[in-house]
């Protein structure tokens, strides 16, 4: 290597979890929470959400890609979308709030 040349060092990334850390995640990891995503439907009515029954659809105005907020303990946490896993519906995330 020419002696002008330029070396440059590169650092591997600084551990960021520190054991005592990784103790208080471990106490906290089983607590229950709620999560929700919320979907408006304009114009629905009790007497709709009294007919619901199982494999029934509901219309909403919400395109399929549309962002939708996903609440933890009522909290508003990140935006996610649906979407269709064999015969189920998931949600994934698509941005932290």
């Amino acid at each position: 290597m020419p002696e002008s040349a330029t070396q440059v060092a590169v650092a591997a990334p600084e551990q960021t979890t520190q054991p005592e850390n990784d103790l208080r995640w471990k106490q906290v990891t089983g607590l229950p929470c709620d999560v929700s995503v919320e979907v408006p439907v304009p114009g629905y009515r009790v007497r709709d959400l009294l007919e619901l029954q199982p494999d029934s659809v509901i219309s909403s105005q919400w395109l399929t890609t549309a962002n939708l907020p996903l609440k933890v303990n009522r909290d508003f946490i990140a935006w996610c979308e649906f979407e269709v896993l064999g015969k189920q519906l998931a949600v994934r995330l698509t941005e932290l709030a």
